[in-house]
């Protein structure tokens, strides 16, 4: 195929070649010429006879000189060199061979949505769907969901660029400038986790960048180093996953406190205080926190708990054979290259008690703690009370997709009449939930009489808070449990049931 590209540029590629019964083409000659012709003018004839240049001599360039290249649909292709040597040339053409089967991500790329939604309504079709996507790609924080791509760093970013990779289904993902703009360490984690993804979901990955401190993390099956001219070298290895990411080297688990989860409070959703703390650890690379895990005591009762052991445990035996993890918290430079699991892993046994629990919304979407060794017990179904009280609240005006935000219930509460408004609080003093008494009223327990006393003297802003805390109570939870199988003896042993 010859094409004329800016007047006398001429460039000679040969097709791809797809053998009898291959779904894609798996052998690719890449030829590519430049011949060109100096315009006329005063400075380039002077420059020509300065230097003894022929001006009116065609040149011609060979930046591929039947370049043969192997690449299998499953390959992870790392193509390097340095700016200006043909990366980017030598993706482009790939790209057209591959162009029905290819999803292209290069300088300058926006997705196809509005700029200004948050991110959880634009990939995916589910929200279920959307919020495994973007916690694949390390976008798994509460607040990030909310956001706007706009409102994204350029890491965010990128991320954001290879989980709608994935939602496009493409067999081949090729990415140009291969985090090129990304810092160092977050460069190395991007590529270590989606040489993860590719290899997963049995995709071709295709990146070129000038940097070269990435092979570690991509682990390529194909290697290609471009020089200048038709200096070219291609090498072929095994297609195995990177074992871990480069950085997980650097990072050390050791006891920590409170301190330490405060630094790192604020990336999680709930970054309020989590209770009685009984133990701390920390992962540290040098001197920069880049995970912590609170361990703290357990609550009276929960569900979950019902549903692992036969009875009831009184309150000494619980303090003593049980620790409850109340935060694991990952910096969001480190997340989703296996931290937050071995956070967990390399903590349960160092806790102190012969049991750990852990409850969590997340953990349905992100089996982090199923992968560091605990096991899923249930999930936890909403209250049918509190569920009740949420169709009466639908029948007043209230969106129950909607009515974890305190703005939206003010916005409906200023709407409603006097006698909606009335209606709206004789519909909140039925709430039977201790957890949500207990967090207006600041008190453990909470009688009947003062909770229907304090809902019909409360505000507008606290009314609204109350229907986002149902709201929050209605989640559902996963309870998961550990037994430290080096522990000694435990009284709670025997109520123990069998725990799939």
């Amino acid at each position: 195929m010859v094409r004329r590209v800016r007047g006398r540029v001429r460039v000679r590629i040969r097709k791809a070649v797809r053998r009898p019964g291959e779904a894609y083409p798996t052998r690719f000659i890449v030829d590519v010429h430049f011949r060109t012709t100096t315009p006329i003018s005063q400075r380039t004839v002077a420059v020509a006879d300065a230097f003894g240049l022929g001006i009116d001599e065609e040149k011609e360039f060979t930046i591929y000189n039947s370049l043969e290249l192997q690449i299998k649909p499953t390959d992870i292709v790392y193509i390097t060199g340095d700016s200006g040597s043909g990366k980017s040339l030598l993706l482009r053409e790939l790209y057209k061979q591959l162009r029905p089967w290819a999803a292209f991500i290069g300088p300058g790329w926006r997705p196809d949505i509005r700029l200004d939604k948050p991110i959880i309504e634009t990939v995916g079709e589910t929200v279920e769907e959307a919020l495994e996507l973007l916690s694949r790609v390390g976008l798994g924080d509460a607040w990030l969901f909310l956001r706007s791509y706009s409102q994204l760093s350029d890491g965010q970013k990128y991320r954001y660029a290879i989980a709608k990779l994935i939602e496009s289904g493409k067999q081949y993902w090729l990415l140009d400038e291969f985090c090129s703009t990304l810092d160092r360490d977050t460069a190395k984690v991007v590529a270590y986790n989606i040489q993860k993804l590719a290899r997963k979901l049995g995709k071709c990955l295709i990146a070129a960048t000038c940097h070269t401190d990435l092979f570690e993390d991509l682990n390529p099956s194909v290697y290609v180093r471009k020089g200048f001219g038709a200096e070219v070298k291609v090498q072929y290895f095994p297609n195995r996953p990177a074992g871990e990411c480069s950085l997980m080297r650097e990072i050390r688990i050791e006891e920590g406190t409170t301190e330490d989860y405060r630094k790192l409070a604020v990336f999680h959703y709930r970054s309020h205080h989590p209770g009685a703390v009984r133990r701390v650890f920390v992962a540290r690379r040098g001197c920069e926190p880049a995970g912590v895990i609170v361990y703290g005591y357990p609550s009276l009762t929960h569900t979950g708990r019902k549903h692992a052991f036969k009875e009831r445990i009184p309150v000494a035996e619980l303090n003593a054979c049980m620790s409850t993890i109340r935060r694991v918290v990952v910096h969001p430079k480190y997340r989703s290259i296996g931290l937050g699991t071995r956070l967990v892993r390399e903590t349960l046994p160092r806790v102190g008690t012969p049991y750990v629990e852990l409850i969590a919304v997340m953990a349905k979407y992100n089996p982090f703690a199923e992968k560091a060794g605990m096991k899923l017990v249930c999930i936890k179904k909403p209250d049918r009370r509190l569920l009740k009280v949420v169709r009466e609240l639908e029948a007043l005006g209230f969106d129950p997709k909607l009515i974890s935000s305190t703005r939206y219930n003010l916005a409906v509460i200023n709407s409603l009449s006097s006698e909606k408004l009335e209606e709206l609080k004789q519909i909140l003093t039925k709430v039977r939930n201790p957890n949500i008494r207990k967090t207006f009223i600041q008190k453990p327990y909470v009688k009947n009489k003062e909770w229907k006393e304090k809902v019909e003297q409360a505000t507008e802003l606290e009314l609204a808070k109350i229907v986002q805390d149902i709201a929050i109570s209605t989640q559902e939870k996963a309870y998961l449990l550990y037994r430290n199988p080096t522990a000694i003896y435990c009284s709670i042993d025997d109520k123990l049931k069998t725990v799939p």
